[in-house]
């Protein structure tokens, strides 16, 4: 009997988390988050300026900090705080002097943003962490799977340090709080995580893959199945349990997975566990738990506050800009159905920050949430209202129907004489009528989207696909310097992005 993964479950099952206290009583775990943010912070410049003191005596602080403290994006947060961390001052809006900024863009902007990650911070992560590790146990695992490794694939792990600050991956500041007994169970390891060339980290995988033997992989589905794909390739053989026959699990993040399902199945020989999470650069936010169905569980004990801005016109404009004074509701008063941008404050200094992601309720008795795209990530020329989920969907229902794997694609609207259109890019190297894929895309997303099918008829006039090789996609990331990591494809082109991405195709010389 293998005594070390034994010991190892036990020692999981043994871990004591307050994983169900929170879900029981929502309300009370996030005012307890609240009140200890706003204690631990109100000596800051932050919380002096807005009178963290007077809000915490208020008979109702919540409401209080709601109704005194503005929304943030990234723009105001870093402009009016954060830049002053970045140079090194202490106390900005967090207790002591960050010494690690997450380098992130997201999917949308091209500069990198600097996110504040804090000790706190990181403390929070690593516990969320280990939540996780110890939910596995009530998967029907067997004990030697606590034995294996896990295999994460995320950015570089080498820092840069500029005299006052490191800046990087949140993957390469998360690393080095990985705790000591984790280390026998990481791959690829420090010396092949520390590579900052993503063809050069693959191929450093690929050739260590077969002296490893992995339980669980860890990554962005794109580059995933990527790496998956080359080892297959590379060794010969046709799935890849025939060189990883214990891996049972794979955890993904920050991006639908349905349109990568088609793609994934051929890769293993038997079923998998397919697990999500959503850990963001801003903090460590939900994860599915056993027994649930394919939502995630928000994390509400664990330094984050956060709050929901529901997702319509009243609140945004056409481009997804948030408007004056939009309506906002805490986890008490959220419906399940509707699609919510998520505001969170965190112990890294974030208050009331505007994200971007937008998420929707599976279940309001468990928390449950499932994301549903990015706040500028949708069309709306005329009111049709077009969401990344509605994209993935349809996108995910062309493939059952046609028994294809489209591996990635991008959306955007444009105009069409007087009116508008919609044009789609599909990345496959499956053979595809781009007439009939245009087809059955409008005939999916009329049955989806109710706004989108009274449009189609009043003024959207034209909706067009082309097809194009999967390696266009890829080649454009690399461009962008967005190959590897944690970086996602953007499901929709705007303005800038997308007159680099035409010439981008342009120079590709596909047609």
């Amino acid at each position: 009997m293998p005594i070390l993964g034994s010991l190892i479950k036990t020692a999981y099952s043994l871990c004591q988390f307050p994983l169900d206290i929170a879900t029981i009583h929502p309300g009370i775990e996030q005012r307890k988050v609240l009140k200890k943010l706003l204690t631990k912070a109100q000596n800051t410049a932050f919380g002096e300026h807005y009178q963290f003191e007077k809000i915490l005596l208020s008979s109702d602080f919540t409401e209080s900090f709601r109704k005194n403290i503005p929304i943030h994006d990234y723009r105001s947060m870093f402009n009016n705080w954060w830049y002053r961390s970045l140079n090194g001052e202490p106390y900005v809006a967090w207790p002591g002097k960050v010494k690690y900024f997450a380098l992130t863009s997201g999917t949308s902007e091209a500069a990198s943003k600097h996110i504040p990650v804090t000790p706190d911070m990181q403390r929070a992560i690593q516990k969320a962490s280990i939540r996780q590790l110890v939910s596995a146990t009530k998967y029907d695992f067997p004990v030697e799977f606590y034995e294996k490794g896990i295999l994460m694939i995320g950015g570089s792990t080498h820092l840069q340090y500029n005299g006052t600050y490191y800046q990087g991956d949140l993957s390469g500041i998360t690393a080095g709080n990985i705790p000591f007994w984790f280390q026998h169970f990481y791959k690829p390891g420090r010396r092949i995580s520390r590579e900052q060339e993503w063809s050069v980290k693959l191929n450093e995988i690929v050739r260590k893959a077969k002296d490893w033997d992995i339980g669980i992989v860890v990554g962005v589905p794109a580059w995933v199945q990527i790496m998956l794909e080359k080892i297959i390739a590379f060794y010969r053989i046709s799935t890849i349990h025939d060189i990883w026959p214990n891996l049972s699990a794979y955890v993904h993040s920050g991006v639908s997975f349905d349109p990568y399902r088609n793609s994934f199945a051929p890769l293993f020989s038997r079923p998998i566990l397919y697990n999500e999470s959503y850990l963001a650069s801003e903090g460590y936010i939900a994860f599915q738990r056993p027994g649930t169905s394919t939502g995630m569980e928000l994390i509400l004990d664990n330094g984050i506050f956060y709050e929901f801005i529901p997702y319509d016109d009243a609140n945004f404009d056409s481009e997804g800009e948030l408007k004056t004074n939009p309506e906002t509701v805490t986890i008490d008063n959220v419906k399940e159905g509707i699609e919510y941008a998520l505001l969170l404050t965190t112990c890294a200094g974030a208050w009331r920050y505007l994200i971007g992601d937008t998420i929707k309720f599976i279940s309001k008795e468990r928390n449950e949430i499932a994301l549903t795209g990015r706040t500028k990530h949708f069309i709306s020329l005329c009111g049709e209202h077009l969401s990344q989920d509605n994209m993935n969907r349809a996108i995910k229902m062309l493939q059952d129907e046609l028994n294809i794997k489209i591996n990635e694609f991008t959306v955007t609207g444009i105009r069409f004489g007087n009116l508008f259109a919609h044009k789609w890019y599909l990345g496959t190297d499956d053979p595809l009528d781009p007439d009939l894929a245009a087809e059955k895309l409008d005939s999916y997303l009329k049955i989806l989207n109710d706004d989108y099918r009274v449009e189609r008829i009043e003024a959207i006039k034209n909706v067009s696909v082309e097809v194009l090789p999967l390696q266009v996609f890829h080649h454009w990331m690399k461009a962008m310097g967005k190959e590897g990591g944690a970086h996602k494809f953007p499901r929709v082109l705007k303005n800038g992005q997308l007159e680099q991405w035409k010439k981008h195709i342009e120079t590709f010389n596909i047609h």
